[in-house]
């Protein structure tokens, strides 16, 4: 049920403001007491596409692929190696994003007839990108086309050594572009300046493209009667690769995202690819993977291989066709996860201390000597969550070079203002999209670099700080919040960036018990009005004034509580729990 509840300030100092305000005004055919559509049109969904949201299928919003700038090239350059059998090299970048968009390109050449060779940089020495000298060495070692994913769309020295070297390169990115282009024999990027359809596209991840370029691949090969003689590639096989990528990417679940995710968790489920099911068992994971598993679990052990440990595990993991080489790797990567935490909380301690003294700049710029620079992507996330603005970590190392990690939030366009950066000199190299960026920096600029940084985003900052409400999009019991409710509301999904988790609000409750578990998490369990009790989590919330309040909680006070309904399936009968994000006195 809705009921008028207006908080002006919370336990945490933010007002609650109802997610359907403004939809429900222009919209008097709203029905209260649907749930999945109130979820839905919140979120942005037209009426009208309210099926097809519900059971977001991939010929529902799957474009043409001819839509995009050189997407017709590119396919016609893969089919003529895969007929006259080229050797074919992957230059993948290190991250999820870069480790799925590599092995899918791989698998359907592998089904065409070609064994293509991955190529990982290494973080530390290579750095972010393709080379020159790399690029040297995989024509040297015999490919006469390399395909770049998730990387590339500056790689303008690297890419013209290349061209000069007699290869031909295919580039499938998604990051920012520049009005220049590289030297490439095409280039395949939603986030191209000169894209017109495609445009509309450019939330998707890495891998979403690489996804599109092998059907536009499969569509040019049938064209040429490639197939009258063998089966054509089962594309839809390969979605939980897409799927793992955008969660990981945190990229927007809109449009074909949402479809390549539901549809890739399917997939998942059915534990096809011999890596992904070693890894979700090295992960302890005993039921279908989620989308929450594949940001929280999956992928951070993916990305730990590029971060502490070698930069092609993740790749080898996800095309590799021997069980036994499954089991190792993962069992790896979850061992290289656990040293990554280590090294994180070390980077995490000293960067939070810097972050205190600068947080009235519109973009924390923390840098550090010694620091490593496979964690700073994630140190960079935690200070943004919890300063409220774009952050910038930098790990300088002896000679002096800095290798920058940011993350942004939304309405600030942090990967715009990195490149802006570049162009301006500042930087040695610099890219990335809206939510996360890159560079490489002089650490003698660093200082110029954040005034920069500052100034450009002052007003986006301003703006988007400016309207911090918390969000909200049901009010409910306490016997309210059920297994029932969950289910119900995963209709609405998948969620994540771009399409938040619904949050509801349970109240009035009293706090019956509360105590601290873990990693100064909070766990009260409280009862409402009407009796029955409900457990609820704030994690990493014990020193902080909500895990304060709950601690502390006089038993005559009542509390209105706001967060995320989740199922607890430990034991034989689910039952369901809510994930603080604010709580507000009831009286």
């Amino acid at each position: 049920m809705n009921t008028v509840l207006n908080i002006d300030r919370s336990i945490l100092g933010q007002p609650w403001r109802w997610r359907m305000l403004e939809t429900d005004a222009r919209d008097p055919g709203f029905a209260p007491d649907d749930l999945v559509t109130q979820l839905l049109l919140a979120r942005g969904c037209a009426r009208d596409d309210i099926a097809l949201h519900k059971s977001p299928s991939i010929r529902g919003f799957m474009p043409d692929p001819s839509i995009f700038q050189d997407m017709d090239k590119a396919a016609a350059r893969l089919a003529d190696a895969v007929i006259a059998s080229e050797q074919v090299a992957v230059f993948g970048d290190y991250d999820v994003d870069g480790a799925t968009s590599a092995a899918l390109v791989i698998l359907v050449l592998r089904d065409l007839g070609i064994e293509a060779r991955p190529y990982i940089p290494d973080r530390l020495t290579e750095g972010y990108g393709p080379t020159g000298a790399a690029m040297v060495q995989l024509h040297d070692e015999g490919a006469s086309l390399i395909i770049t994913v998730d990387c590339g769309a500056q790689a303008f020295d690297a890419l013209a050594t290349a061209r000069e070297a007699g290869v031909d390169v295919v580039v499938v990115d998604h990051h920012k572009c520049a009005t220049a282009l590289p030297l490439t024999h095409a280039l395949v990027n939603p986030n191209r300046l000169d894209e017109t359809e495609g445009a509309a596209h450019g939330h998707l991840a890495a891998v979403g493209v690489a996804f599109l370029l092998a059907a536009a691949l499969i569509r040019t090969l049938r064209a040429r009667g490639f197939f009258e003689t063998r089966a054509e590639p089962r594309l839809l096989d390969l979605l939980d690769l897409v799927a793992l990528g955008t969660v990981a990417d945190v990229a927007q679940l809109k449009g074909l995202n949402r479809a390549f995710v539901a549809q890739g968790l399917k997939v998942m489920a059915q534990r096809r690819n011999i890596g992904l099911n070693a890894l979700i068992t090295a992960s302890r994971l005993t039921r279908a993977p989620t989308c929450s598993d594949l940001g929280f679990a999956l992928g951070p052990r993916i990305n730990a291989g590029g971060r502490v440990g070698k930069s092609d595990l993740g790749v080898r993991l996800l095309t590799t066709r021997d069980p036994a080489e499954a089991d190792a790797i993962a069992v790896e990567l979850d061992r290289l996860n656990e040293e990554r935490r280590a090294i994180e909380a070390i980077v995490q301690e000293a960067a939070d201390i810097i972050a205190q003294s600068k947080s009235n700049r519109a973009v924390l710029v923390v840098a550090g000597h010694g620091w490593h620079p496979g964690v700073i992507g994630i140190v960079a996330g935690r200070l943004k969550e919890k300063y409220g603005r774009p952050a910038l970590v930098i790990a300088i190392d002896d000679a002096g070079m800095g290798k920058g990690s940011g993350r942004s939030i939304p309405g600030v366009d942090l990967g715009a203002a990195v490149l802006a950066a570049k162009e301006s000199d500042l930087l040695i190299a610099g890219g990335g999209h809206a939510m996360a960026a890159g560079l490489t920096i002089a650490e003698d600029r660093i200082a110029t670099l954040d005034d920069f940084l500052s100034d450009r985003l002052d007003a986006a900052v301003t703006r988007a700080m400016g309207d911090r409400a918390l969000l909200l999009d049901a009010v409910l019991t306490t016997a309210g919040v059920n297994p029932e409710l969950v289910t119900a509301m995963e209709v609405g999904g998948p969620y994540g960036m771009g399409w938040p988790q619904p949050r509801i609000v349970a109240g009035p409750v009293r706090v019956i018990k509360a105590d601290i578990v873990g990693n100064g998490h909070v766990r009260a369990i409280v009862a409402g009005d009407g009796g029955g009790t409900l457990k609820t989590v704030a994690f990493r919330a014990a020193e902080g004034l909500l895990g304060q309040a709950l601690l502390g909680a006089p038993p005559h006070r009542r509390l209105w509580l706001a967060g995320r309904a989740k199922l607890d399936d430990w034991g034989s009968r689910p039952t369901a729990e809510l994930h603080l994000d604010d709580a507000a006195w009831a009286n």
